[in-house]
């Protein structure tokens, strides 16, 4: 029977205090299960001495691999980095910070030897403030609601364990804002969720902010719905049958008066409604431009071709399996 070999993909930014526990817990789960293993951690630009320490460990343990960005390129980004050069068969996606516990991993694994390719993890509970809370409940129903692909997993984030099948395809992306969980659906394949509980940062501060996490947010929806576009063609239908309303209501009012069947004095005279209709389609024609704008702003940078990142440092990887020239 054929080793069990797992590629970690793990995305760094500032995680100096849990670099070190987050290798230590994977090591020890893969004595248990008895896998080898390399762990793929992506510096994404951290300017504490999250890379240093990365160094450390790969001194320590050859199969500590690391990719260096010149600069901050984003979550999406660096798994997207890990990816390409994965050789393992399965993949594991996590985050440095531990509220992905390692320790589920053998259930996943058992999962993956029943045939599923993806198997993701379902926060059934998270000790978060209550804002993030509801700002992710309502982001995953809202991205449901929206997406036409109506299978994306409520409450699942990146963390998941992967065939190689699936990498395979996640590999041909070429997008340059990639949703990694919108991605992981869309290509298909057997897939299932295991709940487990997200605990808190094991050390540290979150990298996520609110902004941050609205960013991605709207990415996702962006990336998977192009509904934000069917809207403003809706709204537009329902603001021109209330503007035609409004002028056949003048209209009548007019010929009512001048056959003295009403008195003048029914008709509201003055500018107000004229000055709030106007100042209302005005801003409406600002958001439904502000979107178009985001479609465009993105059909533009997708167009320039340009690398999704740069590397500035590459340790104990070969080379990439497949994907596009790194900048070295």
């Amino acid at each position: 029977m054929k080793s069990l070999f797992i590629s970690f993909v793990v995305p760094m930014y500032n995680e100096q205090e849990c670099a070190g526990i987050l290798y230590a817990r994977i090591l020890s789960i893969c004595k248990k299960i008895g896998a080898n293993f390399e762990l793929i951690c992506i510096n994404d630009g951290s300017f504490d001495n999250t890379l240093s320490i990365l160094k450390k460990l790969r001194k320590k343990d050859p199969r500590v691999k690391i990719i260096s960005f010149a600069r901050n390129f984003g979550h999406q980004i660096a798994i997207v980095a890990g990816l390409k050069y994965a050789h393992g068969n399965p993949v594991v996606v996590m985050d440095a910070d531990l509220q992905d516990p390692p320790e589920i991993i053998p259930q996943m694994l058992a999962k993956w030897r029943q045939g599923f390719k993806v198997i993701y993890g379902i926060r059934e509970d998270r000790e978060e403030m209550w804002l993030k809370k509801i700002c992710y409940k309502a982001f995953y129903r809202l991205l449901l609601k929206m997406s036409p692909l109506k299978n994306i997993p409520l409450d699942a984030g990146d963390f998941c364990l992967m065939d190689k099948k699936v990498v395979a395809q996640m590999r041909k992306f070429k997008e340059d804002r990639p949703f990694i969980r919108g991605l992981r659906t869309w290509v298909g394949f057997k897939q299932m969720g295991i709940e487990y509980h997200r605990p808190p940062r094991m050390a540290g501060k979150t990298k996520y902010s609110l902004a941050k996490l609205f960013h991605l947010a709207f990415d996702g929806l962006l990336s998977f719905s192009s509904l934000a576009l069917k809207m403003t063609i809706f709204a537009g239908l329902i603001i021109s049958f209330f503007s035609i309303s409004y002028a056949a209501y003048i209209s009548i009012s007019r010929i009512l008066i001048m056959l003295k069947i009403i008195n003048s004095n029914s008709v509201i005279p003055g500018w107000t409604t004229p000055v709030v209709s106007i100042t209302f389609l005005m801003g409406l024609q600002f958001i439904f431009l502000g979107i178009m704008g985001e479609y465009i702003s993105r059909i533009y940078s997708q167009s320039k071709d340009r690398p999704p990142y740069v590397i500035e440092e590459k340790l104990g990887l070969n080379g990439k399996l497949t994907g596009q020239q790194d900048e070295d």
